[in-house]
């Protein structure tokens, strides 16, 4: 479903993984549910996340790209964003997702934009738009991810 393409995060991001030893670009993948459903994630900051989704391979029986699917792009992108909001001493774990659907997609790429609604010590709350070629919000969805502590290296 396409290449993978490089994702852009700030460089003192990639510098403070780096240092630890973490291949950033792979922790911050898709996964293989996302990579399956051809998730790739453009642009990535704790401040705002950008991935696309083709419809095409998505889509439930009626031809419409798949609730669920909206649903995997929203959480992929939101917990990107939690994730880098946390820093490397944390993990994020998505506990409440809520989404929207407000109109039908058949063909093309869907694009979703993850910003934040609340940034705290314990939790990460984004908001993601996800919308068709023409612009049109096909989805809003709200992402809630507990912040934990990562497990101690050794």
């Amino acid at each position: 479903m396409g290449e993978q393409q490089q994702v852009k995060f700030p460089q003192e991001v990639i510098d403070e993984y780096a240092a630890l030893g973490v291949d950033l670009v792979a922790l911050f993948s898709a996964g293989h549910l996302g990579t399956r459903m051809g998730v790739q994630i453009i642009e990535a900051s704790a401040d705002r996340v950008v991935g696309t989704m083709p419809v095409e391979g998505n889509t439930q029986p009626y031809g419409l790209l798949h609730g669920g699917a909206s649903a995997v792009l929203a959480e992929t992108l939101g917990s990107v964003g939690a994730m880098l909001h946390g820093g490397s001493s944390k993990i994020a774990v998505g506990v409440d997702l809520n989404c929207t659907h407000h109109r039908g997609a058949r063909s093309g790429l869907v694009t979703g934009v993850a910003t934040p609604v609340h940034q705290g010590r314990s939790t990460a709350t984004y908001e993601i738009v996800i919308s068709d070629g023409e612009g049109r919000r096909v989805c809003t969805a709200r992402l809630t991810c507990l912040l934990r502590d990562a497990p101690a290296a050794g």
